[in-house]
């Protein structure tokens, strides 16, 4: 049996920012490469980063608006140019940063004529707000508006679903987006010979301001590890396995 040798780097991985801007508050971008690596490892590791950073990085948004004065979802309001959809729209485009457990209210009170911003809503203080210019309705005439809002913390995407006994006393479920990771891509570069080839891994990286890019870059890889952590302990624990079926769906139990 013959056995070829195989030169092992003993260089440690690196990681270094090669590239950050900030385009506007809402969006900010980074440019990270990982090295050197194995020829495989690249691809293994970018694709679980990629899908961490858009899957497991929790973020702040509102997914509630109430008021009493409003109707229903499609109606328009005498003295405000958009209609309350639009409104609705606006208040789910505006970002939030926070260390939220749960969730928390909030409110707008603004008087018109003028222009309802990010600005004009009031919330608690472990809730900040990343772009205070953000739009949010245009009042024509001297009337109130009064909406109440529910800030919440998760992660990834939530669809509101709207029910009728929601609308009756004027509250309106907004589809959620706590993705504070907005997009990422990964890519390889290759570089050697034979066995001694390897690969340097870029990652890009693109948020909404609530979270840089350096930020997201970590709290991703710290949320990876956490879900590999119960693997380690596999060799000290003997685990059995078995399925349980409840109704044509089958659970997983274990005992150790």
């Amino acid at each position: 049996m013959v056995r070829e040798k195989v030169r092992v780097s003993t260089r440690t991985l690196q990681w270094k920012c090669v590239e950050s801007r900030v385009d506007n508050k809402r969006l900010c971008y980074g440019r990270f490469i990982l090295s050197p690596l194995i020829k495989g490892q690249a691809d293994t590791i970018g694709i679980a980063m990629r899908r961490a950073l858009l899957g497991e990085i929790e973020g702040t948004c509102i997914t509630r608006a109430k008021s009493e004065k409003i109707p229903h979802e499609y109606s328009t309001i005498v003295g405000i140019q958009e209609s309350v959809h639009e409104i609705l729209m606006n208040l789910k485009e505006i970002g939030l940063r926070s260390n939220l457990y749960g969730t928390c209210g909030a409110f707008i009170c603004a008087r018109g004529p003028g222009y309802v911003t990010a600005q004009d809503i009031i919330s608690p203080p472990s809730v900040e707000i990343v772009d205070n210019t953000q739009h949010i309705a245009r009042l024509t005439e001297p009337i109130d508006l009064c909406i109440g809002l529910q800030i919440e913390r998760n992660r990834g995407y939530r669809y509101s679903i709207k029910r009728p006994n929601n609308f009756q006393d004027g509250s309106y479920p907004i589809d959620a987006v706590f993705m504070p990771v907005r997009n990422a891509n990964h890519s390889i570069h290759s570089y050697g010979n034979g066995n001694e080839r390897q690969e340097i891994l870029f990652l890009e990286i693109w948020t909404n301001g609530s979270l840089t890019p350096k930020e997201a870059l970590h709290e991703a890889s710290r949320n990876l590890i956490d879900l590999f952590i119960p693997f380690s302990t596999c060799g000290r624990r003997n685990f059995t396995f078995r399925i349980q079926s409840t109704q044509g769906h089958f659970t997983p139990s274990y005992f150790s």
